[in-house]
């Protein structure tokens, strides 16, 4: 395979799969070397054959897993075979690589069951495509990689996932189907009551997350046609828009730092938590969240009204009647003034701020990462901004935000790029998209992740 070929598939097949990660160069290479071999300072290197003098070098801001790695190695050797057949055909040639890149994803996390969990993945698209009775197909299977069906009368997936009572056996939330790692089926599981363990995952699938452990692997279609897999408690991996993407959740909480060292990972956590639940809820959403000497600037795009904190509130104030100060027409000024003269009780009834005086109700003075889960999607997926203090502060719920002059795109990513000037700011979108945008030290604004 020629090298500048081998570039763009690593560029276009092998790195988007992986949240921040980008080409770093190259590094020269022997005969001696593995075609993939994790490399030092957060790196893998890779080639396409033993005998290729030199390696790429993939880099991002966390150390690379042993399951992405072997993840590469499986993507690797799959794509070695494909360029071998030496096929002309582009769109036939593109669905070879989709194939690849899914048997590769399977394989990294397991030795067992393959076959089995590719075979299901096969089968939920093509209910994906169907109706059943008018309606769109969820289901949700469990592949038991520990487990052998002892029936005499057998059950493969492979005879019944495309009849149409299969439809009607599982939701993908809380019933599942399970099969053994030969693709037998071992009968039905109700997840309404699991027991507690940490996950990472969107809370809607939190108990098919809890019950895959290294014995269990999920796959669940859902209403969207998206397909979820599930392993090590999380979701690692979903094919959405046609593209399988990796969840690398530890990643994207680590980007919400934005290189400062006073952000909690609980907060970046509740944060991140967030946008993945909008996202699997096909939910818009705004969220920023702003660097600790950056609050005063990011107010300046608020409107008081939205504001449901107090201490931010007369941060607000003192910044408007700085700016009614410096005003030479003294009727605006006077107006600002005697608006600002209130209390912020006052100012809230005063203005019939009845969403401001209901949230911070519904808020009763806790911190984001202090909520219920579930209340902070509902409050997110309020039209507007939900904007974040970096102690975890919500200053804002529903803001409509003041957009910095010559922004584009729609009216959620010019309020996500302006606020991330001030800190990271997501943009979720309703078909499940998640962007992250931060700033540079020449302060422009730059996107950080792009997953879903």
């Amino acid at each position: 395979m020629e090298k500048s070929e081998f570039y763009i598939i690593v560029e276009k097949l092998i790195r988007p799969l992986f949240t921040g990660s980008f080409l770093a160069g190259e590094m020269e290479s022997s005969a001696r070397d593995l075609e993939v071999a994790l490399g030092k300072g957060n790196t893998i290197l890779l080639k396409p054959t033993k005998m290729d003098d030199y390696r790429l070098i993939l880099r991002r801001g966390q150390a690379f897993k042993s399951f992405e790695v072997e993840l590469v190695r499986s993507i690797v050797r799959e794509i070695n075979t494909i360029s071998e057949m030496n096929i002309s055909d582009k769109m036939y040639l593109n669905h070879l690589y989709s194939l690849a890149i899914e048997k590769s994803l399977i394989e990294s996390i397991t030795d067992s069951g393959s076959d089995t969990i590719l075979g299901v993945i096969s089968g939920l698209e093509r209910w994906a495509t169907r109706t059943y009775e008018g309606s769109t197909v969820k289901s949700g299977i469990l592949v038991n990689l520990s487990a052998t069906s002892d029936s005499v009368n057998q059950a493969s997936y492979r005879n019944i996932i495309n009849k149409d009572f299969f439809a009607l056996f599982s939701d993908g939330i809380s019933s599942f189907i399970e099969f053994d790692r030969n693709g037998n089926l071992l009968g039905y599981i109700n997840l309404k009551k699991t027991k507690t363990v940490p996950t990472i995952s969107p809370n809607v699938f939190d108990r098919i997350a809890r019950v895959c452990n290294e014995k269990r692997i999920g796959i669940v279609l859902t209403e969207q046609e998206d397909i979820l897999i599930f392993a090590a408690r999380q979701l690692l991996f979903a094919k959405r828009n046609g593209r399988w993407c990796i969840y690398s959740h530890d990643e994207i909480i680590r980007l919400l730092q934005n290189n400062v060292s006073y952000t909690a990972k609980e907060i970046r956590r509740a944060i991140y938590n967030t946008a993945l639940d909008c996202s699997f809820s096909y939910k818009g959403a705004c969220i920023a969240y702003v660097n600790k000497d950056k609050t005063a600037d990011a107010l300046r795009h608020i409107d008081a009204a939205d504001i449901i904190s107090e201490s931010h509130f007369d941060m607000k104030k003192q910044l408007e009647l700085e700016e009614a100060g410096k005003l030479y027409n003294i009727g605006s000024a006077k107006g600002i003034i005697d608006k600002f003269s209130l209390s912020y009780e006052e100012f809230l009834n005063k203005n019939d701020c009845l969403k401001t005086i209901a949230i911070r109700k519904i808020v009763a003075g806790k911190k984001l990462h202090e909520l219920d889960r579930k209340l902070i999607e509902e409050m997110t997926s309020v039209d507007g901004a939900t904007i974040v203090d970096y102690d975890g502060t919500i200053i804002a719920v529903g803001a409509i935000i003041k957009i910095e002059a010559g922004s584009s795109g729609g009216g959620r990513l010019a309020a996500t790029t302006t606020m991330a000037r001030y800190g990271v700011a997501i943009k979720v979108s309703q078909d499940g998209i998640m962007q992250g945008y931060s700033f540079d030290k020449q302060g422009k604004v730059k996107q950080i992740f792009n997953v879903g």
